[in-house]
């Protein structure tokens, strides 16, 4: 059973930062990789980043690259979503995921961000 806790959503003005946060624990051990997706009203869940978590190697869909990075801290357990100059279409759920046995196969229970014009 892996537990997965985001933080840090909310509202910010177009041109502003965020940061998410995400906890893991319960049976972790083989971690993977941890990422975030996100999906907007009406549309389908979408990938926005992931990272490795033996080798820290990141991952970005092309919208978000150069804006976005993604951190691990293996220590902790967590993952962070730096997301700068965000934009109205930045608009979303954010949903922590961890690759534990298979690809994305624990995912939290989600966060808004909203980013208005």
């Amino acid at each position: 059973q892996v537990r997965l806790m985001e933080s840090g959503g909310g509202l910010v003005q177009a041109g502003g930062s965020l940061k998410l946060s995400c906890a893991a624990s319960g049976n972790i051990f083989s971690m993977i990789a941890m990422g975030w997706f996100r999906q907007a009203p009406g549309k389908e869940r979408e990938f926005v980043a992931r990272i490795s978590w033996r080798m820290g190697i990141t991952t970005f869909a092309d919208d978000v690259k150069g804006r976005f990075t993604i951190a691990r801290d293996t220590a902790k357990n967590m993952v962070s979503l730096q997301m700068n100059k965000l934009k109205p279409e930045d608009t979303a759920v954010y949903y922590c995921t961890a690759s534990i046995e298979t690809e994305y196969d624990s995912w939290g229970q989600g966060t808004q961000v909203t980013v208005s014009s």
